[in-house]
């Protein structure tokens, strides 16, 4: 790696840009091919013909080559599906403006047009440029004249990204955006290439049939809850339910029932005979089953969205991706026959990045017991110094839920909603946090009023919040851990995809691999030495464990937190 970088280190700068065909779930057929060395001026203009036959890229792709892009996961997904090899640097201009104005515009802010505008860099229209991408989405037969209005389309798109390039470079971290952020685009573009196994003997009948299963499922699921009127869940009905039960449920100022997802997952976490009803909830969308993206080899890829968080994470369609609607549909997840997959991921993450950040020696302690929320309780007293797991499991689940919102800077008012418990209560549990880890909020506090003052907050290794005048300070205090999170695992995906591991996605602080059967035990020690190896690299020198779940064909995932709903679902495919 060249820590100290500027683009006269390259021989060749290149930018370049593809047009390519993509239905949902399906690997891109590229269309036509523009390039513009930098340096020198050169251009290449390639159609779809030429680039089939070519076995290699048109231009440089080694150490002495920059290779520039706007969203470059889109090019060198052409790249692997021409089967030419991966540029060694990749500059995504995308991704840098996003680090610099992360905080101030949303993604849907920092497409080509807007940052041109922003920029000052002429541009076609939008009205040209929707004209030019619904053309490429055709996919085959070009008139002569569609051909050279897509070739001018896709050579404007690479003109203006060669002047957005000039007039961004000066604000750019080099080393950090190559070594990090561009290539963990590469690390993007192979697990969209890859996608994930989904079963096709069960999801082509489940696509079909899924409007009379779902009403199935309704009449069953329902009668546990009585709160349905054909599909539609009816709030009087859901009141009485409530009121039979004695569950008290969140209300908004005007009286009406929250019944958002974030809170119906909150009060099925606290009552678990909500789960079935929760997960109902999430899978009554007759177009979630349609919109999963799978491909005619039986995978599921979409757009994975790098860096679309503030923190930095991954934020894939929640309709496309197979880990966005409700986890029983997670089951539909199964290797082909000769392969596994495993679902790797670190343990308490976010406490395990709190502790080595903050350097707070009773935190540290409380992760490397394995148990962070069995020894809060025991600091604190809510269990005893013999309790375990087993003995109490209620006062274990009622630390965790404690810590987790903390760490997401929870006040006391909503701890003790999440809790149901008084305010007083969920007061004396925050003190006994800030008594035990003292030096964790200490340095909390620290980041936070330096953020305030600097206007920015930065992860390790350089993703960048800006601080705009109207603050959210929880998101402050949480974000050194959900955006160092990011680092990690996106570098354990870079690393794992670089020494040949099949990587299907990532999945917040989780890798989802697949490996032939006889591979699969060393592909998964693999995989968690150098997960385990990316958290020492950010947290220099301390290490996060990781946990996993192995499925073997012709077994399939089945997510532990599911409430037998997938059960329940193939019971009614059977009877259409």
């Amino acid at each position: 790696m060249r820590s100290n970088m500027d683009l006269t280190s390259f021989k060749e700068v290149w930018v370049a840009d593809f047009e390519f065909y993509a239905p949902d779930g399906e690997i891109p057929r590229p269309i036509c091919l523009v390039a513009i060395e930098l340096k020198s001026g050169r251009k290449i203009i390639i159609w779809q013909d030429q680039l089939l036959a070519m076995k290699e890229p048109p231009y440089s792709t080694g150490p002495d080559s920059l290779f520039v892009a706007f969203y470059a996961s889109a090019e060198l997904n052409c790249h692997l599906a021409l089967g030419w090899e991966l540029p060694m640097y990749v500059l995504d201009l995308y991704v840098e403006y996003r680090n610099l104005t992360n905080g101030i515009l949303t993604p849907k802010q920092c497409g080509l047009i807007p940052v041109c505008d922003r920029l000052g860099v002429s541009h076609i229209s939008l009205r040209e440029k929707e004209a030019g991408r619904s053309l490429a989405m055709r996919g085959t037969s070009f008139s002569n004249d569609e051909r050279e209005k897509l070739l001018k389309y896709c050579e404007s798109d690479v003109v203006a990204e060669v002047e957005v390039l000039k007039k961004m470079l000066p604000k750019i971290d080099l080393p950090c955006a190559l070594h990090l952020r561009g290539r963990y685009m590469k690390a993007i573009a192979r697990m969209e290439f890859y996608g994930t196994p989904i079963d096709m003997t069960i999801y082509p009948k489940l696509k079909n049939q899924w409007s009379q299963v779902r009403a199935n499922l309704v009449a069953e699921v329902d009668r546990d809850y009585g709160v349905y009127i054909g599909t539609t869940l009816k709030r009087s009905l859901f009141v009485n339910y409530l009121s039979n039960n004695r569950i008290i449920w969140p209300r908004h100022k005007s009286g009406a029932l929250d019944l958002t997802k974030e809170v119906f997952k909150e009060m099925a976490a606290r009552y678990p005979q909500l789960g079935r009803l929760r997960e109902l909830r999430k899978s009554l969308s007759s177009l979630t089953m349609n919109k999963l993206a799978v491909g005619s080899d039986g995978r599921n890829r979409c757009l994975l969205s790098p860096f679309g968080a503030i923190t930095g994470r991954n934020t894939p369609s929640s309709t496309k991706f197979i880990f966005g609607p409700a986890k029983w549909m997670r089951s539909l997840m199964k290797p082909k026959p000769g392969f596994g997959i495993a679902y790797i991921d670190y343990e308490k993450q976010e406490f395990g990045i709190a502790a080595a950040l903050s350097g707070d020696t009773s935190m540290i302690a409380a992760y490397e017991s394995g148990d962070p929320y069995m020894a809060f309780g025991k600091e604190t007293g809510l269990i005893p110094p013999d309790g375990d797991k087993n003995s109490h499991s209620n006062e274990r689940d009622f630390c965790k839920t404690t810590i987790l919102g903390i760490q997401y800077g929870m006040s006391e008012h909503g701890l003790a909603r999440k809790l149901g418990v008084s305010v007083l209560k969920a007061r004396k549990l925050l003190d006994n946090h800030r008594k035990t880890y003292r030096r964790f909020w200490e340095w909390n506090e620290m980041l936070i009023n330096r953020a305030l003052l600097d206007l920015k907050i930065e992860s390790v290794f350089g993703w960048t919040l800006n601080v705009t005048k109207t603050p959210n300070l929880r998101s402050l205090g949480n974000f050194p851990m959900q955006s160092n999170g990011a680092e990690i695992t996106r570098l354990a995906c870079c690393m794992a995809t670089e020494q040949g591991i099949r990587v299907c996605c990532s999945v917040h602080d989780a890798l989802l691999i697949e490996a032939p059967l006889e591979e699969l035990d060393a592909a998964v020690q693999q995989t968690q030495r150098i997960m385990e190896e990316a958290g020492s690299i950010v947290l220099d020198g301390f290490r996060l464990r990781t946990d996993v779940e192995i499925v073997r064909y012709p077994d399939r995932y089945r997510d532990k937190r599911e409430t037998g709903m997938w059960d329940l679902v193939l019971k009614h495919l059977e009877r259409t």
